[in-house]
């Protein structure tokens, strides 16, 4: 299973969500659309979301540092322009590779 983060999309919310996974995307995606993680959970609010970008990870804690780089940004413009730009996800996947 590779190992990454990911960025989905609702069309039902216009919102992205950013995330990272240990065990492959798909299960979390699918998990996401029934709300396994709880009714309270963000992503519970809709049962739409698609992946939009997937950045395969080194181990797990780059995929958690590549998530939180994301996050950090606080911009669905920064979002949009990652998934525009190849030079850019390069750029995070290396800046993220070691602390």
């Amino acid at each position: 299973m590779k190992k990454g983060c990911y960025i989905i999309f609702s069309e039902k919310l216009n919102r992205y969500y950013i995330g990272a996974c240990q065990n492959g995307v798909a299960s979390r995606i699918e998990k996401h659309n029934t709300g396994f993680y709880g009714k309270s959970s963000y992503t519970a609010t809709a049962s739409d979301w698609k992946l939009v970008l997937f950045l395969e990870a080194v181990d797990y804690k780059h995929a958690l540092r590549m998530e939180r780089k994301i996050k950090q940004m606080k911009s669905a413009k920064y979002i949009r322009n990652l998934l525009s730009y190849s030079e850019m996800r390069a750029r995070l996947v290396e800046e993220t590779k070691s602390t």
